[in-house]
């Protein structure tokens, strides 16, 4: 029989304190090195999904990200403002729109692989403890997601 943790108000036995307090602290280990290519951490993410697979539509972005248009749409603003996507509606769909990167955005793709080095130097893990933690973190989304 699995023993599950008792249950307690106090802050430190908290495993939602625990996340939250990583989550604070890595998007501030992230913010110099952003700020010093122009981007938010939740433009960084949209750029990732880009630089993986070019013109997607808002839609696909949302659902990866688990962002809905109305917090999607002023960020992708944003980031067309500053040169580095270009959003169009699909010719084959006109009540949906694609984003695409443009030649600057394609350009910021190196940088980035030197902002996800430092992270991971910073982290000071392993590659399979790298990959566990992930792994785990996977795990605790998919559950108090899907119960």
């Amino acid at each position: 029989m699995t023993r599950l943790p008792a249950p307690s108000v106090v802050l430190e036995d908290q495993l939602c304190f625990a996340l939250y307090a990583a989550s604070r602290a890595m998007t501030a280990r992230y913010r110099p090195l952003l700020d010093a290519i122009g981007l938010t951490y939740p433009q960084y993410l949209v750029m990732m999904l880009l630089w993986e697979q070019d013109n997607q539509t808002v839609g696909q972005l949302g659902a990866r990200l688990n962002l809905d248009s109305g917090t999607l749409s002023p960020l992708l603003k944003r980031l067309t403002a500053a040169g580095l996507v270009t959003r169009h509606r699909r010719l084959d769909d006109e009540r949906s729109v694609s984003i695409a990167l443009t030649d600057t955005g394609r350009g910021l793709r190196e940088h980035a692989e030197r902002i996800s080095s430092e992270i991971i130097c910073a982290l000071d893990m392993d590659s399979g403890e790298f990959t566990e933690l992930k792994g785990r973190l996977e795990q605790v989304t998919d559950r108090v997601t899907n119960n």
